[in-house]
């Protein structure tokens, strides 16, 4: 019998004719809220973990923070095959760099690298990338590397599809300042040193950086409630309601809440599973 490939598989319609489905062809992409928060003593970062190929949900358990060096993680947003490629072609340069420099890179220098590969290949990738990290000259900080190459620091930054639907929950819950657990629940209740990297390759620093398709829906949270100085407990528990805010409305962003804190002392990584988050109105 012969084997039967992707490429053959059809659908019969009512009138019999047949039609390809669009997830068939469409690209895996990390549809997502993404998010990174910078506290007092360093950074954490949050996204969901639902992967989708057109209206398919090819993995409801991707892991969207990936490990660039032992003090830097980026969270990925756009295609899949894209943001994962950029993640490994940074790694393997910032390896070199730090075996010329004899130290680990900055985090500034990270993102600068994803902002020029970002804008030098623009028109081929679909990729927006938020870098944070923690260095011992700048301490944490996030980077925001939207499409097209742009590179701007913030202290918070959201992205994706589901940041849409947090940016007010951020506007009113972010506060800088905030210690580690704070900035964990932060991220974990949003489910979005921080470098956004957005598609097009421009880079910022920002305090806090949301993306991803979720991340429209909770910029005026984030606007709302992020404050300067938050210590880890206020960070972590400002990213986690906000990322649950972004899943519990955007169609491309969902599964658990994975989260990493990066400081001086290394990395600690969490995840917040469904039955965990926050619930909020859904009338």
């Amino acid at each position: 019998m012969a084997s039967l490939g992707i490429e053959d598989y059809r659908i019969q319609n009512f009138h019999g004719a047949t039609m390809n489905p669009d997830w068939l062809t469409a690209e895996h992409s990390t549809g997502t809220s993404i998010m990174a928060v910078e506290f007092d003593e360093g950074v954490v970062l949050g996204a969901d973990s639902r992967t989708t190929t057109g209206a398919y949900i090819a993995n409801r358990v991707t892991d969207k923070l990936t490990k660039v060096t032992d003090s830097i993680y980026c969270c990925r947003s756009g295609s899949a095959a894209d943001t994962q490629a950029i993640a490994d072609i940074v790694s393997y340069h910032l390896d070199f760099h730090q075996i010329e420099l004899g130290e680990p890179p900055l985090v500034e220098t990270a993102a600068s690298v994803f902002r020029e590969l970002c804008y030098s290949y623009r028109d081929s990738l679909t990729a927006g990338i938020i870098v944070a990290g923690w260095d011992k000259r700048k301490g944490g900080q996030v980077y925001t590397v939207p499409i097209g190459g742009m590179c701007v620091r913030q202290p918070i930054s959201i992205g994706g599809s589901g940041s849409t639907y947090v940016y007010g929950y951020v506007d009113a819950k972010f506060k800088k300042g905030m210690n580690k657990k704070e900035c964990l629940e932060f991220v974990t209740t949003s489910k979005f040193g921080v470098y956004t990297v957005p598609i097009g390759g421009m880079c910022v620093r920002q305090p806090i950086s949301i993306g991803g398709s979720g991340s429209t829906y909770v910029y005026g949270y984030v606007d709302a409630k992020f404050k300067k100085g938050m210590n880890k407990k206020e960070c972590l528990e400002f990213v986690t309601t906000t990322l649950a805010l972004a899943m519990s409305r955007d169609g491309s962003s969902g599964g658990v809440v994975r989260l990493a804190s990066i400081t001086e002392k290394g990395v600690e990584r969490h995840v917040v599973l469904g039955d965990q988050l926050p619930k909020f109105f859904e009338g």
